[in-house]
């Protein structure tokens, strides 16, 4: 309500009026649909992510919405958006998998217990990243090579049988 009409409003009922309201109707993470129906423009623009990827320790990743259709009072819908995963996109607008399945929240997944990370970009181009891992390096864990297997059947060999004479 606005303050010029609750200004109007008799004591008993300004009582019951609270003084600042909620940005959101619910906290709670609710299913796709429900979570951009409480956005404006129905949530096209907006960040949201599975909240089940925190838990996966998957940081970085969201849809960004770009199409919306909701319907039964925005418990159902269809919805449309891009991809991102551990930060870099991933495909072009898709239709949003999951919608009622999985619980949404607003946002990009922090993937919680994960160990704070540079981005991929600085990773690759990293010098001290790259030296850590060169074989100088004593620290860096030794790889051991599989011996080769060839495809035999079991119960043979790989010896050239014997000619017996007689």
């Amino acid at each position: 309500m606005s303050r010029s009409l609750a200004s109007s409003l008799p004591p008993a009922l300004k009582k019951l009026i609270p003084q600042t309201t909620a940005t959101q109707l619910s906290l709670q993470p609710r299913n796709l649909y429900e979570t951009l129906s409480r956005l404006p423009k129905d949530g096209v623009g907006s960040r949201v992510y599975q909240t089940r990827w925190q838990s996966k320790k998957i940081g970085g990743s969201y849809y960004e919405v770009t199409r919306v259709s909701l319907k039964d009072e925005g418990k159902h819908g269809k919805a449309w958006g891009r991809l991102v995963w551990k930060g870099r996109p991933v495909n072009e607008e898709e239709r949003i998998r999951g919608a009622l399945k999985y619980r949404w929240d607003v946002g990009i997944s922090r993937g919680i217990g994960m160990k704070a990370s540079a981005p991929a970009e600085l990773k690759s181009t990293s010098p001290s990243l790259k030296s850590a891992s060169s074989p100088s390096n004593p620290s860096s864990p030794k790889v051991s090579k599989r011996p080769e297997t060839r495809n035999t059947l079991p119960g043979t060999s790989d010896k050239k049988p014997v000619k017996q004479t007689t």
